[in-house]
């Protein structure tokens, strides 16, 4: 345990961070599952809403500093991908 004032508040700051980081890398979770789901089930109408979903807590949690801009970028591009061919394909 931390004796000195400053790093007993870098404990408490940190534990916030964290906290917050968890709970915006669970939204991004819960947004990719709810349109992979979709894309299971073959419904292109709610998988394009669900993209559009996906796309937004994904770079909500890039310009937060959760997660990496180009990391966020690179799974928006996949998802992306993965829907236009499943849509062309029908």
């Amino acid at each position: 345990m931390a004796n000195i004032k400053s790093a007993k508040k870098r404990i408490r700051v940190i534990d916030r961070k964290t906290a917050r980081n968890k709970r915006v890398k669970n939204h991004v979770k819960e947004a990719l599952k709810e349109f992979e789901l979709a894309m299971e089930a073959g419904d292109m109408n709610t998988a394009e809403e669900k993209l559009a979903v996906c796309e937004k807590k994904l770079m909500q949690a890039a310009s937060k500093g959760t997660l990496n801009k180009k990391a966020a970028s690179r799974k928006v591009s996949r998802i992306t991908r993965r829907f236009n061919a499943a849509k062309s394909a029908n």
